[in-house]
């Protein structure tokens, strides 16, 4: 099993070895050994599946987490469910209690495939008698062309069985198809003529696109059409390019906002339209995705395109319509971009002498942060002003809880950024709500040398949830937080650690830890007004 799942390009297991998964952690363990896995043992099953779920949203590409029965995995849940929301491929093994107790109420003894009936597009036990490579194969395969969770459950004494003569691990090759599909000619003719009638045509990108950009980009291009993103998708795009305008809704720059306003057509690739998005429903809008249930979904488009982006993309690209009345827009953006500009550096100079502002963090790190580095964002009023301020290279990934918007994503989704590739820099921006959920998992990064470099802003509260009380008119109530140094604390677990609580050294303490080459923390004492 644990071959198979090396064969479909499984190189990374994130987990907690226990008592009833012991049989098939000691295959991963051979696997290790022979230099063809690795494991990664975290201090909490959520922080596996977060990890996992980032694995699959940069990648697309399916990494595993592992626990016990009972507790161990039902930890998984909450991870996984990021993973589903947000349509990440993930595996993941469960021990579980020896067959002959099984329902009988035995110790840690619950159904685990109904626990993860809703969460995963398949949950499997494996048998004494099933095929076992065919079982890891179709899970993978749900997993990676369905873009969800696959579930496997293993029973004490199944782990233990010989694979037996002549089985061989085998692989996805003949099992999965190329989805690289092309939507039907007259839809695409369609679509030429929105195009060909669109004065200022504005393309919405969301994390849908995220590996089809080149092709997204050229088809701006050669429109002329500013590309703005949804905040999960914040970074597809260069906030320097041309026609780069930055993330629309809640999360974004008034300058996506104005361009989407002007606009008289709409053509947004991978994008869902929640209400989370900003993206009007008022105006004519070409969408374009792989899911013939994403088209549509929350209200009726002028025109649904089922077809892969990159290669919808191209064909519009390929055959230009005449655009007598279009308009480059990219004096536009430019100007817009000066304004919002201007505005960051007025909010700078903000300073009400209770710790640094939002605005002075983000413009920081813009700077800063390696211009390919992947960013971790965690789910809080950190999240809203690094969607607002931090100004992205257009090399860099930003990954976030999206849908299921959990708090306690960040720091753990650090771990999953880096095994897909250890060659990026990474850093995770969390806020201390976030990071006080898996505050254990330092030790974890310093364990195995992981080098994430941690932004984290410490406001001592709650602070999106003071800032929703306030807005409904409720008393501001249970949200504040006793911290401890959590730069200390990160030095007493090993990794390297700086403090700031002003503007004055706010670089000099950030460029120390991304230049640090293992773990390292910058905790920055925030002033919670100043968002």
């Amino acid at each position: 099993m644990v071959e198979t799942m090396i064969e479909w390009g499984v190189t990374h297991v994130f987990g907690m070895v226990g008592h009833s998964n012991l049989g098939f952690a000691d295959a991963l363990r051979r696997q290790e050994e022979a230099g063809r896995l690795t494991f990664i043992g975290i201090r909490h099953e959520g922080a596996a599946a977060f990890a996992v779920s980032a694995y699959g949203k940069l990648t697309g590409r399916p990494a595993a987490c592992f626990a016990i029965a009972g507790p161990g995995s039902t930890n998984l849940l909450t991870g996984l469910y990021d993973a589903k929301v947000d349509r990440a491929p993930a595996l993941a093994v469960s021990g579980q209690v020896p067959s002959k107790v099984l329902g009988r109420g035995a110790f840690q003894d619950l159904a685990l495939n109904a626990a993860f009936a809703d969460v995963a597009l398949t949950t499997t036990t494996v048998q004494a008698g099933s095929d076992h490579r065919e079982l890891v194969s179709l899970a993978l395969k749900q997993a990676t062309v369905g873009r969800g969770v696959a579930h496997l459950v293993l029973p004490d004494e199944v782990q233990v069985l010989p694979a037996g003569d002549g089985v061989t691990a085998s692989g996805p090759t003949g099992r999965v198809g190329d989805n690289e599909i092309a939507p039907p000619a007259g839809v695409v003719d369609q679509a030429l003529d929105l195009l060909g009638g669109a004065r200022r045509p504005v393309v919405v990108v969301g994390h849908g696109a995220r590996f089809d950009m080149a092709a997204v980009l050229e088809l701006a291009e050669a429109h002329g059409a500013p590309v703005v993103t949804t905040f999960k998708a914040k970074g597809l795009v260069s906030d320097r390019h041309p026609l780069g305008g930055g993330v629309l809704g809640r999360s974004g720059t008034p300058v996506a906002s104005w361009l989407m306003n002007e606009s008289d057509l709409l053509v947004a690739v991978g994008a869902s339209f929640s209400n989370h998005t900003g993206i009007a429903p008022y105006k004519p809008t070409i969408q374009i995705d792989t899911d013939p249930l994403a088209l549509g979904r929350f209200h009726a488009v002028t025109l649904p395109v089922l077809g892969h982006a990159g290669v919808t993309c191209r064909l519009l690209s390929s055959r230009l319509p005449e655009r007598p009345g279009g308009v480059d827009q990219r004096p536009d953006v430019a100007a817009r971009w000066r304004i919002w500009r201007e505005e960051k550096q007025r909010r700078l100079a903000d300073d009400r002498g209770r710790g640094v502002s939002s605005a002075a963090v983000f413009d920081a790190l813009s700077r800063l942060a390696p211009a390919d580095a992947v960013l971790t964002v965690d789910v809080g009023n950190h999240a809203y002003s690094f969607g607002r301020y931090f100004e992205c290279s257009g090399r860099q990934a930003v990954l976030m809880s999206g849908y299921l918007g959990s708090i306690g994503f960040g720091y753990p989704a650090a771990f999953g950024a880096w095994a897909a590739d250890p060659s990026r820099p990474v850093v995770a921006v969390t806020g201390d709500g976030g990071f006080g959920q898996y505050l254990a998992e330092v030790t974890t990064a310093v364990k195995y040398g992981i080098p994430v470099k941690h932004i984290l802003l410490d406001n001592s509260s709650l602070g999106k949830i003071t800032k929703e009380q306030r807005a409904g008119q409720f008393e501001v109530w249970q949200t504040s937080l006793t911290n401890p140094d959590f730069a200390e604390y990160a030095r007493l677990c090993g990794a390297y650690a700086e403090k700031v609580t002003g503007r004055a050294g706010l670089d000099a303490a950030m460029s120390a830890v991304v230049a640090h080459p293992g773990p390292a923390m910058l905790h920055v004492v925030t002033d919670a007004e100043l968002v």
